[in-house]
């Protein structure tokens, strides 16, 4: 369990939790936007 004490105590840590959760929210910000894209694309197109 150190390394969970470490992820949220130390400025490495924090720097680290922050740089996984931009990650994963800017990956889940480009799903759902080419998603919307397509979407949008295929009514343009008729299908």
């Amino acid at each position: 369990m150190k390394i969970l004490v470490d992820l949220f105590t130390t400025d490495y840590g924090m720097m680290s939790a922050l740089g996984i959760t931009f990650t994963i929210g800017i990956a889940v910000w480009f799903v759902l936007y080419f998603k919307r894209k397509m979407a949008e694309d295929a009514k343009a197109a008729g299908r």
